[in-house]
């Protein structure tokens, strides 16, 4: 914690007009999110920060476990308590916005026009008729580890990660181990759907083999095709065919590569604090691999928002507090901190950053990434999941069960839009 403060203090964090002037009376804001290590060491150090600048506003933070993360923020807004200022996840911005538990930020503080201009144009999705409700401090997207002792050990050049689709099929094929029953040791590649192979799967899988997931206006869903269908059957046959994967292997798929027992695995740039406090890991990254010459990614964040419960003193105060974790400072301590990247272009792309060996990679990928716009994120999750669950488990073919995952998805987008 003493090295995340000095590095704020050292980055000299200030934002245009957050000292202000003295008030009589301290004003106390509530900030909530969900409960991940070094997301929550990293904003007690933005807090601090953000206090010893603005001695009349204090920050209460408080946390709570993922998985109900979600019903605790929908049910204490509208009571009157929990946060002013709240992190929610890209994909739940429509849910919150129809429940009313958010507030449009004011323009003439977050103009539409310079966010529009300095940050990522994922970012755009958080806009809504002309004005933005949310901002992210930091974005993600997708990248491939692999595991450089067990290349090494499969008779592979530790310095040389498969950068096509086909090369990350042979390459796993070398690098799976079996006991002699046949029971897997070590996974080639990893197969998790519960969490990064969805969006894989969905937004770079489907695109490299020719599709687009929905329409344009994402009021269609659009994978139910050829091109789909290719993407799907692909990456079931790392299970089913290729046999250097397994669903639910080691629990799941960051456990088995941080234990060394997972050769290749996609995930995000989140992951690599985690990673690196592993003993005895030595590990790599990589740009996702290609197919003939087609690269993709997909990209997701968490923003802050002020709540609808934010009024008076307190909402000048969530003002003033999301400006200053927006800023570019701000973004350059959660880098370091977290591993998730800077949501501004200008920060991301500095030199240092960009040509990073670990945050390279994803940052250069936020160059063609997409972000899903979701209706219904935990339902559509669910879709893909049932998706390969009813081919693994239950033998459907791929275009069987593609078909009935699309109209299942169709359904929710139809709910939405044509409310």
């Amino acid at each position: 914690m003493r090295a995340i403060t000095a590095a704020l203090l050292g980055l000299g964090l200030t934002v245009c007009g957050l000292g202000g002037t003295a008030r009589a009376q301290t004003v106390q804001i509530d900030y909530w999110q969900y409960f991940f290590k070094e997301r929550v060491e990293a904003m007690d150090a933005l807090i601090k920060q953000f206090e010893a600048a603005n001695p009349t506003i204090t920050v209460r933070q408080t946390t709570t476990p993922y998985d109900s993360y979600q019903t605790k923020v929908a049910a204490a807004i509208p009571a009157g308590e929990g946060p002013d200022v709240v992190q929610l996840y890209y994909g739940w911005l429509d849910q919150y916005m129809k429940a009313g538990l958010l507030q449009k930020l004011p323009t003439d503080t977050f103009d539409p026009a310079a966010i529009d201009r300095d940050f990522f144009p994922i970012v755009q999705v958080m806009k809504v008729n002309g004005a933005y409700y949310a901002l992210p401090t930091a974005v993600r997207s997708l990248a491939l580890f692999w595991n450089k002792k067990l290349f090494r050990e499969a008779g592979l050049d530790a310095e040389k990660p498969p950068q096509t689709l086909p090369e990350l099929v042979d390459m796993a094929k070398k690098l799976t181990k079996r006991d002699a029953a046949g029971n897997l040791l070590v996974e080639g590649m990893t197969a998790d759907l519960t969490m990064q192979d969805q969006h894989w799967v969905r937004e770079v899988l489907t695109r490299q083999f020719g599709g687009t997931p929905y329409t344009t206006d994402n009021q269609r869903v659009a994978y139910d095709n050829e091109a789909g269908i290719k993407a799907v059957a692909w990456y079931a046959g790392l299970v089913t065919q290729e046999r250097v994967s397994e669903f639910g292997f080691m629990t799941d798929q960051p456990t088995a590569f941080r234990s060394g027992r997972a050769a290749l695995t996609i995930d995000g740039s989140f992951r690599l604090g985690a990673f690196d406090s592993q003993k005895g890991l030595e590990y790599g990254v990589t740009e996702l691999p290609a197919l003939n010459g087609v690269r993709a990614n997909f990209s997701s964040y968490w923003v802050n928002g002020i709540t609808s419960k934010a009024s008076g003193p307190k909402l000048q105060a969530a003002i003033k507090f999301l400006q200053f974790v927006t800023a570019p400072a701000a973004m350059e301590v959660w880098l370091r901190t977290v591993g998730e990247l800077p949501a501004r272009v200008a920060v991301a792309k500095l030199d240092a950053n960009r040509n990073d060996p670990k945050y390279g990679p994803f940052i250069r990928g936020l160059e063609y990434a997409q972000a899903t716009r979701f209706v219904d994120e935990l339902a559509q999750r669910k879709v893909i999941i049932d998706l390969f669950d009813r081919i693994n488990l239950q033998k459907m073919s791929p275009a069987d069960s593609v078909h009935i995952a699309a109209d299942q998805e169709q359904k929710l987008l139809d709910e939405y839009y044509h409310k």
